[in-house]
């Protein structure tokens, strides 16, 4: 069949058969399809939409397309799983995750993205730390996973490289917010590192991709549905982006935090459940714990013995890193000129716009407006005030980490105005609004 005829057919709204949609992700892969052609089908799907069938068909032509990893998890001795967020403002669950799970005795090839717009990139976080290699060669990745029991990577030239020439096309073409796009391209990558499970993290609020209930319900039903149609038992957590995950975003600072969080020396509580809460679903979906109290305890463990942080410096230095960072952060930059910022009046603050913060680091040169974009890994934000917070003259909104007086200027107005203040607390409100099975 033609290029156009497929375009066509989905143009008229009519339902594409799995072989129709696998030949038209062949030519994407094959550069046979032109990115106009790329362009109308992304846009008629956009607009017309697709149905389950449609989508698992999608995923898994996205999927073959390159090559799909073929781990032994007998010889391995475990499950291989992973975590996947839709992303979010602070949201580094991904670096604590991993090692945790690891060392509950699953394994984790988490292949992850970038930052852009307001939201960071785990990989942006990965960055920070002084050689560590995002892009590994496939045999050093599976080598890390192995020993280590998690590696944390990008997209390689060889996994699902018709999502990567299909993603760089509606990134430009305004059909990036495609629930059936977006679920294939999620679940492409996923089911190309060979995995057994998932659990995934659907952002909902101010701060999230999806900020209605509503769309993240959406958009959480369908991969999950899509997952398990594709043969990958999957589960999803709705999760509150309504304030920044933990208190600091940017990239560097993360990464100190997650140490932090892993050695016990500081742990965010709204952070600590979601860590916990995707988790002990990792762990029950990989056979690991036979319900969710008893994975999270399990989880707890790894934190409490110390092996979780051991599995994370260990898949450091594995992908290139230093070799203790955990006793030694030298490896990561410092911005220059660190400064606190203060509420104009003294105030509990009763709603964030999360996006705002966001926008704050990326002013700072900490996130990107263009996939091209260059970033500094050493600017962000720390001690970031949550929802119910009081803030005054003690207490700041944030602390400011710039490369100059000017930038940390600039992120200081965007703050003050991502704030509002009351004279009443707000209410406390769960981190984990929904399970999605």
């Amino acid at each position: 069949m033609l290029t156009q005829e497929i375009i066509r057919k989905k143009r008229d709204r009519a339902v594409l058969s799995q072989t129709e949609i696998a030949t038209f992700v062949q030519r994407i892969a094959r550069d046979e399809a032109s990115p106009a052609q790329i362009a109308a089908f992304g846009m008629a799907v956009f607009l017309n939409g697709m149905n389950t069938e449609e989508t698992v068909a999608l995923t898994l032509a996205m999927r073959d397309s390159g090559t799909v990893i073929d781990w032994d998890a007998g010889a391995l001795g475990g499950p291989v799983l992973d975590k996947h967020s839709t992303g979010g403002v602070g949201d580094k669950v991904s670096l604590m995750l991993a090692p945790m799970v690891a060392a509950a005795g699953g394994f984790v090839p988490m292949i992850s993205g970038r930052g852009l717009g307001h939201t960071g990139g785990t990989l942006d976080k990965l960055d920070s730390i002084r050689g560590y290699d995002t892009a590994p060669a496939l045999s050093r990745f599976r080598k890390v996973v192995e020993q280590a029991g998690c590696a944390v990577i990008g997209q390689t030239e060889d996994l699902a490289p018709a999502d990567r020439r299909f993603y760089a096309v509606r990134d430009v073409t305004a059909t990036v917010e495609s629930i059936p796009l977006i679920t294939a391209s999620i679940l492409s990558k996923k089911l190309a590192a060979g995995l057994s499970g998932l659990a995934m993290d659907v952002k909902t609020g101010s701060g999230a991709f999806m900020e209605t209930l509503d769309g993240s319900r959406a958009l959480a039903r369908s991969i999950v549905d899509v997952a398990n149609g594709a043969g990958l038992p999957t589960t999803a957590l709705i999760t509150d982006m309504n304030q920044v995950l933990g208190h600091s975003a940017g990239n560097a600072v993360e990464v100190r935090e997650t140490i932090d969080y892993l050695t016990g020396e500081r742990r965010d509580d709204r952070l600590h459940d979601v860590v916990i809460a995707l988790g002990a679903e990792m762990l029950v979906t990989g056979g690991l714990a036979p319900d969710r109290e008893s994975a999270g305890q399990k989880l707890l463990g790894t934190l409490a013995s110390g092996s979780a942080a051991e599995r994370f410096e260990r898949m450091v230095s594995g992908l290139g890193g230093p070799t203790h960072i955990l006793r030694d952060t030298s490896a990561l930059a410092n911005a220059p000129h660190v400064v606190a910022v203060h509420a104009d009046r003294p105030g509990a603050v009763t709603a964030i716009d999360t996006r705002r913060v966001g926008l704050a680091v990326v002013e700072l040169g900490g996130g990107r407006r263009r996939a091209e974009d260059r970033i500094d890994h050493s600017v962000g934000l720390t001690e970031i005030a949550g929802l119910g917070d009081r803030v005054d003259g003690d207490r700041p909104l944030a602390i400011v980490h710039a490369k100059n007086e000017a930038d940390a200027a600039r992120a200081a107005d965007t703050l003050k105005a991502a704030f509002t203040l009351g004279d009443d607390e707000a209410a406390e409100s769960s981190a984990i609004v929904e399970i999605v099975t």
